[in-house]
């Protein structure tokens, strides 16, 4: 079979491999749809420190069961499913207490197990004894299923910041998370979502298909004036970082509303991970900083459960389907800013 192998920072190959064969616990899966993300860029070009290579890469994967190892049941041959990427022991204290997402013995598809850019994948028993692998709802195509797992981290990011009835909602970065961050914070109630971006075009190709209140371009306008005119001074009630971006974390601070909430939703490169944080406006404003990191197996049902009720539309974000020979095209397409979602169907 075909494989998108990573071997070194900078060297990522597309090569034949063994067909694998699952093992007690484990069942084995024809790769449908493996939809890419901007994480499959960075490993592409600087590796991960939990990626021992060679690794097949890809973690949000969907599929259909083909073989069935022993000690394994409830699945059989045919099976439609779709697969987390973070994967939590099960067993820890934070595993115990319901904190799944920050697991600290998570193991990643596509990071500790070979991944789903591939014809075949094995689905290891870490992953099914934590209630990891779902069935795909009929009405939902592999590629609309595949896109679970980021809306799954979406969802996770929203809960934290509590989301809800009313909110007037800002969504910093207009990539595919970003995307997701609009429509899910519309299907929880809020009241009004803007999203902005650094770059015009990507600000476009977003808005165009979700549609926001207000699109803002922060490379074109003072997003701190633009907000303030949108809610006549307040801030907003919730801002979703989803970039890289210190600046925009700072700029955070000064956006949100009395009692505002912010999601600090995209992490910020290793070698550069601090900002400069205004303790007064937290303190005299009551603001709530939370973190995200990732989704748990249950976040993962419940975001099949969105698209399959209608709840979070998410097939017209994939706005690329490629074959898995031309992987190495899709990750320059992400890189570039040129797609929303780019998915691989091998």
């Amino acid at each position: 079979m075909k494989v998108v192998r990573f071997h070194a920072p900078g060297d990522v190959r597309i090569e034949d491999a063994a067909q694998p064969g699952p093992g007690p616990g484990e069942v084995l899966l024809r790769v449908r749809a493996c939809s890419t993300c901007g994480t499959d860029v960075k490993i592409s070009r600087f590796g991960h420190h939990h990626i021992v290579p060679p690794r097949v890469m890809g973690h949000e994967i969907a599929g259909e069961i083909t073989e069935v190892g022993g000690e394994v049941s409830g699945w059989d041959v045919g099976d439609r499913v779709q697969v987390i990427a973070a994967v939590p022991c099960g067993q820890c204290d934070e595993c115990r207490r319901g904190r799944m997402t920050v697991c600290p013995n998570q193991t990643s598809m596509g990071y500790h197990y070979d991944g789903g850019f591939a014809s075949h994948v094995v689905v290891p028993a870490q992953v099914l004894a934590v209630d990891g692998l779902h069935a795909i709802p009929d009405g939902i195509g592999f590629a609309e299923a595949s896109v679970a797992e980021p809306l799954a981290c979406v969802l996770n990011g929203q809960e934290l910041a509590g989301v809800g009835e009313g909110d007037d909602v800002l969504v910093i970065g207009a990539g595919p998370i970003g995307c997701l961050h609009v429509r899910l914070a519309r299907s929880r109630g809020a009241a009004r979502v803007f999203l902005a971006e650094l770059s015009a075009r990507r600000l476009e190709m977003a808005a165009n298909l979700v549609k926001p209140d207000a699109a803002i371009c922060s490379g074109d306008a003072d997003l701190v004036d633009e907000i303030s005119k949108l809610t006549n001074g307040r801030g907003t009630d919730v801002t979703i970082v989803a970039a890289a971006s210190g600046a925009a974390q700072e700029q955070a601070l000064r956006l949100a509303a009395r009692g505002g909430r912010i999601s600090m939703f995209g992490g910020l490169p290793k070698d550069d991970p601090t900002i400069t944080c205004d303790s007064n406006l937290v303190h005299y404003r009551e603001l709530t900083i939370v973190g995200a990191n990732g989704s748990s197996p249950a976040h993962n049902a419940e975001a099949l459960r969105l698209i399959a009720s209608g709840a979070v539309e998410v097939a017209d974000l994939i706005t690329h389907r490629l074959p898995l020979e031309r992987a190495l095209d899709a990750f320059g397409i992400v890189a570039r800013g040129e797609a929303i979602k780019v998915t691989i169907e091998p």
